[in-house]
């Protein structure tokens, strides 16, 4: 699981025409849920979000107190790209938890997140939507942190995005031979056969 923290004086979420949510001074948590997050996860950055240092006390001294300390706000939206592995230029996302697992996961992290501390004072964007967040970094503060998880091994992360790779080619493959049509090859003895397929059907490449 990977998190981007920012440090806000305000934030809000708006999908279409609508806001969805809006913060004052609090924090803004981007979330990133990757394919072998579990409960583990979820619970060590509960823990970091809610505990994490990043404002100044009653004198002023920086670096003193958490956003559960001064009672201020969240703003959690869950941002797969955050996962993104690069390809050359272009992202490539095997590594994010595919969305119907992801959003059971992800409501499941904003119940522990409310329940660790005051409900009312957790937001949310939507899940899967297009949405506008306009964010006010307040400093700027602005904090990445990773679970257990993401820290594991590269050897075995590099596995892993392999392994998402083939079962999407194997998906892909499949829906497109669905759709060639057969060949079926012509006796020598026709005197109509060509020396290539009639109506001649090129192979399909794997994006």
């Amino acid at each position: 699981m990977r998190v981007v923290i920012q440090r806000v004086t305000r934030a809000s979420v708006t999908v279409g025409e609508e806001q969805v949510s809006a913060i004052g001074r609090g924090i803004c948590v981007l979330l990133g849920i990757s394919l072998e997050d579990t409960q583990k996860d979820v619970d060590h950055m509960v823990r970091k979000i809610l505990n994490l240092r990043i404002f100044e006390d009653e004198s002023g001294r920086h670096w003193s107190k958490s956003v559960m300390d001064r009672q201020y706000e969240v703003l959690c939206i869950s941002q797969f790209t955050l996962q993104s592995v690069l390809k050359g230029n272009k992202p490539d996302f095997h590594l994010a938890m595919p969305s119907e697992q992801a959003e059971p996961f992800y409501n499941d992290f904003l119940q522990q997140l409310r329940k660790a501390y005051k409900p009312d004072l957790v937001k949310d964007g939507r899940f899967g939507a297009y949405m506008q967040v306009n964010i006010q970094n307040d400093g700027p503060v602005t904090i990445e942190l990773e679970s257990p998880t993401s820290m594991a091994d590269p050897k075995q992360l590099a596995k892993l995005e392999k392994q998402q790779q083939r079962k999407e080619k194997t998906r892909t493959k499949g829906t497109s031979e669905s759709g060639k049509e057969k060949f079926v090859p012509r006796s020598k003895e026709d005197p109509s056969a060509s020396s290539g397929a009639e109506g001649d059907v090129s192979s399909e490449r794997e994006p």
